[in-house]
């Protein structure tokens, strides 16, 4: 192996690499699977430099070479640990025995916590079972250091073998993040256990005066610890039999203070954590300890709003079991009594205003834990949540984070998409700091600076390691500006929310808003005209109908989903007229009352597309499939079909039944649509499902011209008539404002004049274009043949002898080209496939199209650049036609289609993706640029469909308005990011064109160097 291939493997300095790989015994060319696993790691010129560390001080080196390469979960686990942190490096380095902890089952079996808690204990030689456990330094006699010091460091180097093992699987992602933040808390509970056992030991006397219980807060007590965090912890102490209080509150602070210093010390396995007792009674200006009472009169008459908050959290991981259960009974009903104190969520909506402001500002942007979009505000906001609410539902009364925020949605008080999006946002930010703090065992919440001379290899290790590895600094900047902006929009909305009363007409007696300050707060959400809107409200909520009753429970809370759309006003107007069309409909107001995001996702859809608005209203019952997932995936075609015939046999007239199959089409459009905003549905999905729709219409609208023309012919069959789909339709790539592209082949029956029987089929597929296209209410589905032979010039429809003399006379290289995308979807089934069997030698012809028409392929492609893009637009903007959009990959791969779908028949596929990932698996396209065209392909086609659905109208470019361009962006999922005063807004619509202008560029420098072999 080369220096090039290890650069190639992500080794940043391979050179290096490559003397390093020598050193280590290893063989570049037999020894592939340790390299590529060295190579998966964070950093990879960390994890090689840490392996001959670690051989280099092993007894037996090549005992660890033959397990690399013998055992895969071994290799995976040590690699991954020597390329994330330098200090588990170094503990391998000091104790050389110590990877054989990264071996078996054992390694990749979660711990249960008394497992973790018994052996520590055994570690220090206490018993487990003792109801005080003692610890017993003989267990280390004969140290040069002494036998208290020995002990001490015995239990740290257990700790961090047990660190060693954790870091294994959660590097290897066997362990979740919340089962590695319950681990690490399990862990340091089991610790401290164990440095109180081996406190009692130091001093006996004072162990037998009194009784102890450690109360763990913070992120202790709540299960969700960080590799290297502060321990809060508060002492609570009570005598032993007729022991004088003072004198047990004496022995059992100077065991807590032994306790404490213990895992806070410093040897050579360096410092584990502190143990921090600020969150106390008084803080740190209040005894370290004090009895339950002590405890209970300070609650109860001086405590402030933030120590009930931190008390949240409280839960017994050391010492005395009963105690510590004594001291939390007594002690939660005070908590959960807090909220009814005078201005508590002020109070609590200060507090976390006041912890923003501290921060340094040159920090702000990069503080996972405190800063704006941060931990804290998942936090704060979900603390604020529970205690309000917990008050009389003991359901949502936990102290870990996640758990709470599941019961919160799970019940009612927060979204599920909401919920979703922090707990997300939450795991997100946990694992950047767990992985910040493996790299050197040391306490940080700060992501690595750009600017600094280390920062963008820090930022680089950190990315790979979260699995961005295309360009791991930009995407993963990228992901944490994206997670940071939707915590603080999810915040605000939580943690602020104000009570919507004015408009939803409450009793008298219930405190509301005027109707003055109810319309500034509709123009603070964003309305943009708050009058107007409160009329609808009160139209809505007025009265003592069920349904004003259900929708003023939902409307405060929907008036926030609003508002998150692009168009506020827009949606609350149609939620009204889709309420006033349904809103006695039992079923729907079921729905309102029982599925909170059916409602939800209406608001979303009412505010971001007018095409859906459209349709819903001409079908307001289909609000129902807005209830599950399953309801708006797309139907199988077999399905449709179905359906389609059913109303063919249904209504005696074509035109009655041709418009039941195209309502059936319009349900469709409406099912797809809204997957699609939802994002239920991938573009492919979309495309799909547009398509199947078409050609369930076109063949049940030819069935009926069929049968009505021939009937108006005296019943005589003259000739079979089929549809071919062309262009998008044929590739199943259509979109809401397509055309379909088709051309029709009939063939006549045996003894029929040709004359006669292309009558009739020039009178079948008029009919069949007037049965789709005459105006009602549903939308019209327009036919397009101007991709027939000799286009609009030639006849509309030919006999397949017809097309067998033109293609083999004159065909031109375009005509096989456009015939890739060809595909029958509608009328004979023999005609089909003998039409099939007639353009294949056309379209994959044997050995491939020669240099000429390649040559004249390009020309083509140069001059509908130059002629074809509409006058005035950009270039850079246009999906279809403009540089890197839809025309440049579709090309790339039509071009590869014609030049080897003969000698590879999986490459004779009708959608452009398709052929694209297939000319990837054959080595026909670099697999790098098969992502690029992809990427540019799938962003160009969503753009062209969300214009159709934002606008209700089709278009081929981004929007030239800004404020439009804006709220096809929010359609797409952008939000706003760095809202601060100190910072450079960066608004949808800036993104939406950044990552536009970014793919598409990608996109055009792969087509011209593939396309033109440049």
């Amino acid at each position: 192996m080369t220096a090039g291939a290890l650069a190639r493997r992500g080794f940043s300095d391979s050179p290096k690499a490559l003397r390093l790989v020598e050193q280590a015994g290893l063989d570049a060319g037999a020894d592939t699977e340790v390299l590529t696993s060295l190579a998966a790691a964070a950093d990879p010129d960390q994890a090689l430099l840490g392996l001959l560390r670690v051989l280099e001080v092993s007894p037996d080196p090549d005992d660890v070479l033959l397990a690399l390469r013998q055992e895969s979960d071994l290799r995976a686990r040590l690699c991954r640990i020597l390329g994330a942190s330098t200090a588990l490096t170094d503990h391998l380095v000091r104790h050389p025995e110590d990877w054989r902890e990264l071996r078996g089952a054992d390694a990749a079996r979660t711990p249960r916590p008394e497992e973790l808690r018994r052996g520590l204990l055994h570690t220090v030689g206490a018993r487990p079972d003792d109801a005080v456990p003692v610890a017993d330094p003989a267990v280390v006699e004969g140290a040069d250091e002494g036998p208290w010091t020995a002990l001490r460091h015995t239990i740290r180097v257990a700790y961090r073998r047990r660190l060693l093992r954790l870091a294994g699987r959660d590097l290897t992602e066997v362990n979740s993040v919340e089962e590695v933040a319950a681990e690490l808390s399990d862990l340091a509970s089991s610790l401290l256990d164990a440095a109180l056992a081996v406190a009692r030991a130091e001093s006996p006397e004072d162990a037998e005066l009194c009784r102890l219980a450690v109360i763990g807060m913070g992120k202790c007590g709540g299960r969700e610890l960080n590799y290297v965090s502060d321990v809060d912890v508060v002492f609570v102490a009570e005598p032993v039999g007729d022991a004088d209080e003072q004198d047990a509150l004496r022995a059992a602070t100077r065991l807590a203070t032994v306790m404490m210093r213990i895992p806070s010390e410093t040897d050579t396995e360096g410092t584990l954590w502190e143990v921090d007792p600020a969150l106390r009674p008084e803080g740190r200006n209040g005894p370290l300890v004090r009895s339950l009472s002590g405890h209970v009169a300070y609650y109860d008459r001086w405590a402030k709003t933030w120590e009930f908050q931190a008390l949240l959290k409280a839960r017994p991981i050391a010492g005395d079991v009963a105690l510590g259960r004594a001291y939390t009974e007594a002690i939660a009903p005070m908590v959960w009594e807090a909220a009814g104190r005078k201005d508590f969520v002020e109070d609590v909506q200060a507090m976390r205003r006041r912890v923003v402001a501290h921060i340094p500002t040159d920090e702000a942007d990069r503080e996972l834990k405190l800063g704006p979009g941060g931990l804290r505000d998942i936090e704060f906001s979900v603390q604020l949540l529970q205690l309000v609410h917990g008050r009389i539902d003991d359901r949502l009364r936990s102290g870990n984070t996640l758990q709470a925020l599941t019961a919160l949605s799970e019940f009612g008080y927060v979204g599920r998409r909401d919920a979703a999006g922090l707990t997300d946002a939450y795991r997100f930010l946990r694992r950047m700091e767990h992985l910040l703090q493996l790299e050197r065992l040391r306490r940080t919440h700060l992501m690595p600076d750009p600017k600094t001379q280390d920062g963008p290899a820090q930022l680089r290790r950190l990315g790979r390691a979260l699995g961005f590895l295309a360009d791991p600094v930009r995407e993963l900047i990228g992901a944490g500006k994206r997670v940071s902006a939707e915590v603080r929009r999810l915040h605000e909305k939580l943690f602020y929310r104000p009570l919507l009363n004015a408009v939803a007409k409450l009793p008298d007696e219930e405190a509301r808003l005027s109707p003055e300050q109810a319309v500034d707060r509709l123009g603070a959400l964003g309305f943009a005209d708050p009058r107007g809107s409160l009329r609808h409200l009160e139209s809505l909520t007025s009265g003592l109908s069920r349904r004003a009753s259900i929708q003023r429970t939902l409307l405060p809370v929907m008036l926030g989903w609003f508002a998150d759309s692009p168009d506020p006003d827009a949606g609350l107007l149609g939620f009204r007229q889709v309420s006033e069309a349904l809103g006695t409909t039992p079923w729907y107001l079921r729905l309102l009352r029982d599925d909170v995001r059916v409602a939800e996702r209406m608001a979303w859809l009412l505010g971001t597309s007018r095409y859906v608005t459209e349709l819903l209203l001409r079908a307001p019952e289909s609000v129902a499939t807005l209830a599950d997932d399953a309801h708006l995936r797309r139907r199988r075609i077999e399905t449709l079909v179905a359906e389609a015939e059913a109303a063919l046999r249904r209504y005696d007239t074509p035109e009655k039944a041709v418009s039941a199959v195209r309502a059936l089409r319009r349900r469709e459009l409406l099912r797809t649509a809204s997957a699609d905003l939802l994002e239920v549905a991938s573009v492919e999905e979309v495309g799909g499902a547009l398509t199947d729709i078409a050609a369930v219409t076109i063949d049940a609208a030819l069935r009926a011209a069929y049968a009505k023309v021939v009937a108006d012919s005296g019943g005589e069959e003259l000739t079979r008539v089929c549809v071919i789909a062309m262009g998008r339709f044929g590739g199943g790539e259509l979109t809401y404002a397509s055309d379909a592209d088709v051309m029709y082949v009939h063939d006549p029956m045996p003894g029929v004049e040709t004359g006669a029987a292309t009558r009739q089929a020039l009178a079948i597929v008029r009919e069949l274009a007037r049965l789709l296209e005459m105006p009602q209410a549903e939308p019209p589905l327009k036919v397009d043949t101007d991709l027939r032979p000799e286009g609009r010039s030639g006849p509309v429809v030919r006999t397949l002898d017809s097309y067998a003399a033109y293609y083999g006379r004159w065909s031109q290289v375009w005509e096989s080209q456009a015939l890739l995308r060809a595909r029958p979807i509608a009328g004979d089934h023999g005609l089909r496939s003998a039409f099939i069997a007639l353009i294949d030698p056309l379209r994959y012809p044997r050995g491939g199209i020669d240099s000429a028409s390649v040559l004249e392929i390009r020309k083509l492609k140069a001059r509908m650049e130059a002629e074809r893009l509409p006058r005035g637009a950009d270039p850079t903007l246009h999906t279809k036609l403009g540089r890197g959009g839809l025309s440049d990959v579709e090309w790339v791969a039509q071009l590869i289609q014609m030049r080897h779908a003969h000698e590879h028949p999986d490459l004779r596929v009708n959608g452009t993706l398709e052929a694209l990932r297939v000319a990837v698996a054959h080595g026909l396209l670099a697999a790098d640029d098969g992502v690029v065209l992809e990427e540019a392909w799938r962003l160009a086609s969503r753009v062209r469909g969300m214009v159709m659905l934002e606008r209700g109208r089709g278009g081929d470019s981004l929007p030239s308005d800004l404020r439009v361009r804006a709220a096809l962006a929010e359609a797409m999922g952008y939000r706003t990011e760095d809202e601060d005063e100190d910072s450079e807004t960066v608004g949808p619509a800036e993104q939406l064109t950044e990552a536009y202008l970014r793919a598409t560029r990608r996109a055009r420098s792969v087509m011209e160097r593939v396309f033109y072999d440049d």
